[in-house]
């Protein structure tokens, strides 16, 4: 595996050129606009002004060389609303380009516009806070488009799909249905699948086009596409605002879905601007591949993570955002992470905005000397307060992601036993290579927007016959799959680590067997509301487990030593298993977790005490006796049980 980049900008250059300020882009005031483009092998850089996003350019000028390879411009005027490219002469080649520091920019985003952000700010977004940070944070993934483009979302037809359906309300000022379920969920984060602007969807186009926005353009502007107005700059910015704003308001924080890992085209504004900086090449300057979109971003180049870093930090204060979300975190540095994690802390206090990232590559890529990528096989090295996505536990609760077939614990596995206490004990033993530090590091998860849903993997699995399920199999009520959903929920809910699960999982989301929905039919992705009512029995079943998560500070316990509670791990047979979560210090409650993924009732002798049942497979959030020690309980076939036993008990 190549360790360095074949490349001319190494540290040499890094010293000669990294630019510190954060001031690049187009800084714009009432009395004027500064123009600054970092491009340190440009012979020549000119700025064109247009009116619009589409028309002539109605001025062009030059910038003026400064240090570190920054050039620059001043234009007197207010310029708030106007749009503007870039050519650039660098390399042998003249390339049109907009500006890859841009903060607003036209329909499609070939144009980036100047703006005031002191415009753009919706009413009341100078006392806009997060809602209080919560002992426990249980992360709900969500795409805007699928939130509100079903009708029974109950959202306007023109705000549907877009970031004003978040703060909509009906003519009661009460919010839709679709923000009303979310708020009733007991979540405290959702994580927005990308929203900064990215290439795939025409802007310009209808509703019809669908793409989950893994395909970065303008990394520092809201996607057109979600805006009521895609050709004026300031008004996805505006209403972007009005989103984060909105669901504050109703006590949710908000992460944002991060893709600094590659860009939609090699031949990108970056590109352009810095030929050669902004990409990893391998030892005969081709391209690498570790994302498996083309290229690589070169994480661990001076500007690069200034790059990064400043962008973060970029939406972290102008939009209030709460959190990052980093894909394929893998082909980050384990020193930018931490960077990241240092400023962060700085600005907003220490752990105020989250931070987690799959810690994995799509392929191998050739990394700058001196650091180290951000995998699995490194966490001991990244900072505390930086998570990643526990694919461990999701694979032994359900089975392979890539497969279909392939059962897990809850869905016919017969050998996932001992890996499904391993994942309730947060993995400290190092089943499976994996050692985390402690359980703070574990995004605990079944199901994202990757691969197939939750529902669809257990139809897949428990479906008979040799061939693809059809349609109905897929939409259909069956018991049988919503005991494993619901023993499935119930196990992630009970593992030590940070809960996240799908958007409409708790409704058995279904996107009809689509493993791989990035850019299928927006009816394929949508929420479908009028299926959350049909299923919200299953919904009730995953409030009453996230209350309990919150409500019991041995189960959110992410403290060095909370894996040391987990005791008495007993496997009783394949598919039958159980451990006790023993009480002491702030963590009062002494409890008994039983997970029964057999076809038949299993019978657990209770240990001393006397005990009460807080969950069981049909309703999570209950009390009621369960016996004392040495007496028998049943626990039914395909199902959870979570006792508590009462203190000063016998």
């Amino acid at each position: 595996m190549e360790t360095t980049s074949k490349t001319t900008h190494g540290k040499r250059f890094d010293g000669k050129y990294c630019y510190n300020g954060r001031d690049l882009g187009a800084v714009c005031c009432p009395a004027r606009t500064v123009f600054r483009v970092w491009s340190p092998e440009a012979e020549r850089v000119e700025l064109s002004l247009y009116r619009d996003d589409a028309g002539e350019a109605f001025e062009t000028l030059p910038l003026k060389r400064g240090e570190r390879g920054v050039w620059s411009a001043v234009v007197e005027g207010d310029l708030h609303g106007t749009y503007y490219d870039y050519e650039v002469e660098a390399a042998g080649r003249t390339a049109r380009t907009a500006d890859p520091y841009a903060t607003a920019c036209g329909r499609n985003g070939a144009h980036s516009m100047a703006v005031n952000l002191a415009r753009t700010n919706p009413e009341g977004w100078a006392s806009d806070v997060p809602p209080p940070r919560q002992a426990e944070q249980i992360i709900y993934e969500l795409h805007v488009k699928d939130f509100s483009l079903h009708p029974g979302s109950g959202v306007p037809q023109e705000y549907r799909g877009k970031f004003k359906a978040f703060a909509a309300l009906d003519e009661n000022g009460r919010p839709p249905a679709c923000m009303e379920h979310l708020k009733s969920l007991g979540v405290t984060h959702v994580q927005l699948l990308p929203i900064f602007d990215f290439a795939t969807v025409d802007e310009g186009g209808d509703d019809g086009q669908f793409n989950w926005g893994y395909d970065p353009l303008n990394y520092n502007v809201p996607e057109g596409s979600y805006a009521t107005d895609p050709s004026d700059g300031a008004v996805r910015v505006r209403e972007c605002k009005e989103m984060v704003q909105a669901l504050h308001r109703n006590g949710l924080r908000v992460v944002m879905d991060v893709v600094y890992n590659h860009t939609y085209h090699a031949d990108s504004w970056l590109e352009r601007t810095a030929p050669g900086y902004y990409y990893r090449r391998r030892w005969n300057g081709a391209l690498s591949n570790g994302s498996g979109c083309g290229n690589d971003i070169a994480a661990g180049r001076a500007m690069v993570d200034n790059y990064i870093a400043n962008s973060v930090l970029y939406w972290a204060k102008e939009y209030h955002i709460d959190g990052f979300r980093f894909d394929l975190m893998g082909l980050m540095t384990v020193e930018l992470m931490n960077r990241i994690r240092r400023e962060l802390d700085l600005v907003f206090g220490p752990g105020e905005k989250l931070l987690y990232g799959e810690p994995w590559q799509a392929g191998d890529s050739p990394m700058e000397a001196d650091t180290h990528p951000a995998v699995k096989a490194n966490l001991s090295l990244l900072s505390p307060g930086i998570a990643v996505f526990c694919d461990n536990t999701r694979d032994a609760v359900k089975g392979s992601c890539f497969d279909g077939r392939s059962p897990g614990f809850v869905n016919g596995g017969t050998a996932q036993g001992e890996a499904v206490l391993s994942a309730a004990a947060g993995w400290r033993d190092g089943a499976w290579e994996f050692n985390p530090r402690d359980c703070s590091q574990l995004i605990t998860y079944l199901s994202c927007h990757d691969n197939y849903t939750l529902w669809d993997k257990l139809v897949l699995c428990v479906s008979p016959g040799e061939g693809a399920p059809g349609p109905d199999a897929f939409t259909q009520y069956r018991e049988d799959l919503m005991a494993r959903n619901r023993l499935a929920a119930f196990i992630c809910f009970t593992c030590l680590g940070t809960p996240f699960f799908q958007a409409g999982e708790e409704f058995a989301r279904t996107k009809l067997g689509d493993g791989n929905s990035y850019r299928s039919a927006p009816e394929v992705n949508r929420l479908d509301w009028d299926r959350a009512w049909r299923f919200g029995a299953l919904t009730d079943y995953y409030r009453g487990l996230i209350r309990l998560r919150r409500a019991l500070p041995g189960l959110r316990d992410k403290s060095p030593e909370a894996w040391d509670r987990v005791t008495d791990r007993t496997v009783y047979g394949p598919q039958t298993v159980s451990f006790r979560l023993a009480g002491g210090g702030p963590c009062g409650e002494d409890l008994l977790v039983v997970y029964n993924a057999a076809w038949e009732v299993c019978h657990i002798e209770l240990p001393a005490g006397r005990w009460i049942v807080l969950a069981d497979g049909q309703w999570a959030g209950q009390r009621r006796a369960a016996g004392q020690g040495g007496e028998w309980i049943a626990v039914p076939q395909c199902s959870g049980l979570l006792l508590q036993r009462l203190r000063h008990s016998v």
